[in-house]
């Protein structure tokens, strides 16, 4: 976690993590090694706007408290470093070993600079480590997989065991073809063609850094599907970047998707119908860990949209990321969805307050706002056509950011259009909508992470969620409750996180 350490930072997040004084966007590498995990993401060691790409990294033991690293993987003359994945060679597949000790194998984007040999393609490297991870030596026969093409890249690499043997699987795309490519390896040196999915569903902009894993669906591990996340930029359901993703089955070769709806160029009238990992403006180029004690899917996703995103007013850091989130299946109406939740270990840092119980008719001040804090709020509705909260915001609840939901029409609003400095790009002022239905008992409840510079707003256990950057005046603490057109009852427990946690 990080500080405020001067009025340049007000915006420094006190539960993401963020650069110390550098630009970041896309996690890369993610892993869980010898009692770390690992963050490792685009980076431009020399500025804080996007540039330079190599691979920052930051390590934490618990998913909360992160520390920056030396960069990992440095741009150079001929080639930037863009976004891929690390995995654990337990079985030494690829040789780099020594003494018999496993590597940690990095498989990242070449994206070679003019002048350079391949100048003008994107191509996949690999490079490794056997001191844990904090230093690394690139192939010599780089690039190991080439199409030749501007825009191959974003390897995810992973271990598939099943029917069809055990190697290692590389997911990466054609990101103007919107088409995800597999491909397996003996070693992570040589690589074979699969298979190709795609287009399918969100095309509204290029495909990038997808994923594929298993879950078991509603916990059972006999009823297990995969899952493909595949990110999009522009054409998010609230404009500008965002993730979808696509449950179904892969057999080692091939992966079927289950719940498309549209095969080949997206239909504007589906948008709302596709399967978004996050309705907000502010989560993106989300991937998942590798080798995480216990079968738990871990994500993590940028807090940025590329439509403003080198123009957010926080200095001398740009960009932070989100909060890690476990993955779980689940069945909604027959349907397999997923589920994301903040990981248990954000809520073991602080203790909650008590639950308070209140009947909310117009704007209720309630006692107890920060900076920093997680509210957690159940709702039932009486005759009330709209409520919610505003956070971050004035007293009377007219400045901040509103949290809203309209049983009427199935919808939630995170609406950051009065949430502080909006001004700093034409983009940013917006009101994002989600779908959420009430729970079996009437009510709905979220659980909303307030930061110095956002907000998380995870719905009905993580069924929807929305991800938004703020920017309000660091006097702007209150919270306030409301209802309009009738009244709501409304249960709240605030945890307060401290506004300079370490």
């Amino acid at each position: 976690m990080n500080s405020v350490t001067s009025t340049l930072e007000t915006y420094r997040p006190a539960m993401h993590y963020a650069a110390r004084d550098t630009w970041l966007n896309d996690p890369n590498g993610l892993v869980f090694h010898e009692g770390t995990y690992h963050l490792y993401y685009q980076n431009n060691p020399f500025g804080n706007v996007h540039s330079n790409m190599s691979w920052g990294h930051a390590t934490s033991t618990d998913l909360v408290s992160w520390e920056e690293q030396p960069v990992a993987i440095p741009c150079d003359d001929i080639e930037e470093i863009f976004s891929g994945s690390i995995v654990v060679d337990t079985h030494n597949t690829s040789g780099f070993g020594a003494d018999g000790k496993p590597p940690l194998v990095a498989v990242y984007t070449s994206a070679y600079k003019p002048g350079s040999p391949r100048q003008g393609t994107q191509a996949q490297s690999i490079a490794w480590s056997t001191d844990g991870g904090y230093t690394w030596t690139k192939y010599a026969g780089n690039p190991v997989l080439t199409r030749n093409s501007p825009e191959f890249r974003d390897p995810k690499v992973f271990r598939y065991n099943g029917p069809a043997g055990s190697y290692w699987v590389m997911v990466a795309v054609e990101a103007h073809d919107f088409t995800v490519l597999l491909y397996r390896s003996e070693d992570l040196k040589n690589w074979e063609y699969l298979s190709t999915f795609g287009p399918a569903n969100g095309t509204g902009g290029i495909w990038e850094c997808p994923d594929l894993f298993e879950l078991p669906l509603d916990g059972d591990a006999a009823a297990r599907k995969w899952v493909l996340t595949v990110n999009m930029n522009p054409g998010g359901p609230n404009g500008g970047s965002a993730g979808q993703y696509f449950v179904g089955q892969f057999d080692g070769v091939t992966f079927s998707s289950e719940t498309t709806l549209t095969e080949g160029m997206q239909d504007p009238e589906c948008i709302t119908d596709y399967q978004w990992l996050d309705w907000g403006r502010d989560y993106y180029a989300a991937v998942s860990f590798s080798n995480v004690p216990d079968g738990r899917r871990l994500m993590i996703g940028w807090m940025n949209n590329w439509q403003y995103a080198n123009h957010i007013p926080t200095s001398p850091w740009r960009s932070p990321m989100s909060l890690v989130r476990d993955v779980s299946l689940v069945s909604v109406n027959g349907q397999p969805r997923l589920v994301q939740q903040p990981v248990t270990e954000v809520r073991a840092t602080s203790q909650p307050g008590p639950v308070r119980r209140v009947s909310v008719d117009g704007a209720m001040e309630v006692k107890g706002g920060t900076a920093v804090q997680l509210v957690d709020i159940t709702f039932t509705p009486g005759s009330a056509e709209e409520f919610g909260l505003v956070v971050r915001g004035a007293a009377d609840g007219t400045v901040g950011t509103r949290i809203g939901i309209r049983p009427g029409s199935g919808e939630l609003i995170v609406d950051r259009t009065h949430s502080g400095d909006t001004g700093f790009h034409e983009a940013f002022p917006s009101a994002s909508r989600a779908p959420i239905a009430a729970g079996q008992d009437g009510s709905y409840t979220l659980q909303i992470f307030v930061d110095h510079c956002s907000v998380e707003v995870f719905a009905n256990a993580g069924l929807a969620t929305v991800t938004e950057l703020i920017f309000p005046d660091a006097a702007q603490t209150s919270l306030t409750l409301y209802s309009t057109g009738g009244t709501t009852d409304a249960a709240l427990q605030l945890t307060d996180f401290g506004k300079e946690k370490a």
